[in-house]
């Protein structure tokens, strides 16, 4: 792989000198430790996060050609949110599995490089092994195929990426693993509309997008942000989902709507956008994260697995009348 670290031409990936300058720059963004470092991870220098992306004004963002990096890959699905703290990766992690139950193959890319959870929520502590082409072999837990960055690096380690280096990663995480043959790709994004989310619309033609979102309106506007981007990048929005929608109370099964009520539902109404899911808060789902098994493999039954197993039929379901509204377009 080629990504981290320079080439024996003294370049950067970006096709930059490195010169003396950026490694002075960069003291804050090295480590000190690469002992448990991927060895196809190679630290990269200042003046390789230094080359900031060009502004981007508020164009459509050409959306990448529809010749894939993943041939083997059906359908290529974002999971992202405007703002963080909305359980996206919790959802990403059940959504993948609840499918994966259904009989599909499914793969779960961790694009979310600044703070990868995917590790700790799917109990994963190896690193993935390495094939004599250098490509790299996803790791395979509870059914699924996983690829993340926290697999090759340190908890500790700050990630501090800029643009070309973040598009960078996300393309050989892509292009660069063998992720096989699978129905379903999921891909974690980091919270809100930056670098990543243009990238990847750069790199790969994407299936389509489901935002996740709490019913505060705080977070409801961030919703409104996310799906203007995903308009952008011209990528099919699947749905919303709506997570910590409510708390059922043990003692007498009524619902309390902690964080108010009917957000999400509101806001797919008037942007007529289809709402996946609404998952209840419950200390077991964060209990199960913690533990790197997703709740819909620990408690099947709960009220939280049912929802993410409806939300996985729906999901199938839009992902199919999409695919087919487009072939009719065709003919």
């Amino acid at each position: 792989m080629k990504l981290f670290g320079k080439s024996k031409d003294g370049k950067n990936p970006d096709g930059q000198p490195v010169t003396a300058n950026g490694a002075e720059e960069t003291k804050m963004t090295e480590t000190t430790d690469s002992s448990r470092s991927h060895p196809e991870l190679k630290l990269i220098s200042g003046q390789q996060i230094s080359q900031s992306s060009p502004a981007t004004n508020q164009q459509p963002v050409k959306p990448a050609p529809k010749k894939p990096l993943v041939p083997d890959v059906k359908y290529v699905i974002a999971v992202a949110s405007g703002k963080g703290g909305v359980g996206k990766s919790t959802v990403s992690a059940n959504l993948a599995v609840a499918l994966s139950q259904m009989g599909l193959k499914v793969g779960l890319m961790d694009a979310d490089v600044y703070g990868p959870s995917i590790p700790t929520m799917m109990g994963v502590k190896q690193q993935p092994q390495v094939t004599e082409q250098r490509q790299l072999l996803p790791i395979n837990q509870h059914g699924l195929s996983l690829m993340s960055i926290g697999f090759m690096v340190q908890d500790e380690q700050a990630m501090i990426w800029r643009g070309p280096m973040l598009h960078s990663a996300m393309q050989q995480f892509l292009g660069d693993v063998i992720w096989g043959e699978l129905d379903y790709l999921l891909i974690d994004m980091p919270p809100g509309t930056g670098d990543a989310q243009l990238s990847l619309s750069q790199i790969i033609s994407l299936n389509g997008a489901v935002i996740v979102t709490t019913p505060q309106d705080v977070a409801l506007a961030d919703v409104r942000r996310s799906i203007a981007m995903a308009d952008r990048m011209e990528t099919p929005l699947l749905g919303v989902v709506e997570n910590m929608s409510y708390y059922i109370n043990p003692s007498n099964n009524e619902k309390v709507n902690i964080f108010g009520s009917g957000g999400g539902e509101k806001i797919c109404q008037q942007l007529n956008v289809p709402l996946l899911g609404q998952i209840p808060i419950d200390p077991k789902i964060c209990e199960c994260g913690d533990l790197g098994t997703p709740i819909v493999l620990a408690f099947p039954d709960s009220s939280q697995s049912i929802s993410f197993k409806r939300m996985a039929d729906r999901l199938i379901v839009q992902v199919e009348q999409l695919e087919q509204e487009e072939e009719l377009t065709i003919q």
